[in-house]
């Protein structure tokens, strides 16, 4: 449970936030029907269910070398990667971000904005990853960009949040954190990831940065000037705790 300035974050109070529930189940139910989830038996086993997921990913996910060419359909792909994930633990990892910090952000900015937000920057975190890597033909996934979009802009809008999380180097106990000091941790790992990250496939550590700042700066644009005590009145709604691991969004 989430506590705000003291007072709690009900589950089930109020009526919940129904774009970030969506977006969790669409996630959901599209990896299950997929080739990748592995229970779907219209794709074969063995060396068959490898290349229909081969093939998923080049369709619907974003090859920066083909995005570069401004054809249609590789346009369209960083709208059809956000609903596409590369596993199980990338798609349970991603979910979880977004159950947590979606919530209490969509109820802030109201559903359509949110659903508008989160595409948009989810679109261009994926973008900004593949002007960085314009000569890349590695396939891009996952709803990353936009999920961190999503934390820059709870960073803003509930600094002061409590959330409930657990670090490897802390022997996996539960502790809370202000919200800011759990977010500002995981913008620094995302950092020093770039750092010494190569140049072969594996998690784009780049588009989860774009999307952190793109988050922030909407949170900080969108509000400026509004009264903070009227930012920070609480509201019961749903909550939940929040993991934060080594699984990134």
């Amino acid at each position: 449970m989430i506590r705000w300035r003291g007072a709690a974050f009900v589950r089930g109070a109020v009526r919940g936030p129904t774009v970030t529930y969506g977006l969790i189940a669409a996630c959901c139910l599209l990896f299950l029907a997929s080739p990748v989830s592995g229970l779907n038996p219209a794709y074969g086993t063995g060396d068959a269910i490898l290349s229909a997921q081969s093939d998923y990913f080049t369709r619907w996910g974003v090859l920066p070398k083909e995005l570069m060419t401004g054809r249609p359909h590789a346009l369209l792909t960083p709208l059809t990667a956000l609903f596409v994930h590369g596993s199980w633990l990338h798609l349970l990892g991603n979910m979880l971000f977004l159950y947590v910090f979606g919530g209490m952000t969509e109820e802030r900015v109201g559903r359509i904005e949110f659903a508008l937000f989160y595409v948009v920057s989810g679109y261009l975190a994926l973008l900004g990853y593949a002007l960085a890597h314009a000569e890349s033909d590695q396939t891009l996934v996952g709803a990353s960009g936009a999920i961190s979009a999503v934390l820059g802009a709870f960073l803003h809008l509930f600094p002061r949040a409590r959330v409930t999380s657990i670090f490897p180097f802390l022997l996996f106990l539960p502790l809370r954190f202000p919200a800011w000091i759990v977010l500002v941790f995981w913008f620094a790992l995302q950092w020093l990831a770039i750092q010494s990250s190569s140049s072969g496939p594996g998690v784009a550590y780049l588009a989860h940065l774009v999307g952190f700042g793109l988050g922030f700066l909407y949170a900080w644009a969108r509000f400026r000037g509004t009264d903070r005590v009227k930012r920070r009145k609480p509201v019961e709604r749903a909550g939940a705790a929040a993991t934060e691991g080594e699984s990134q969004p």
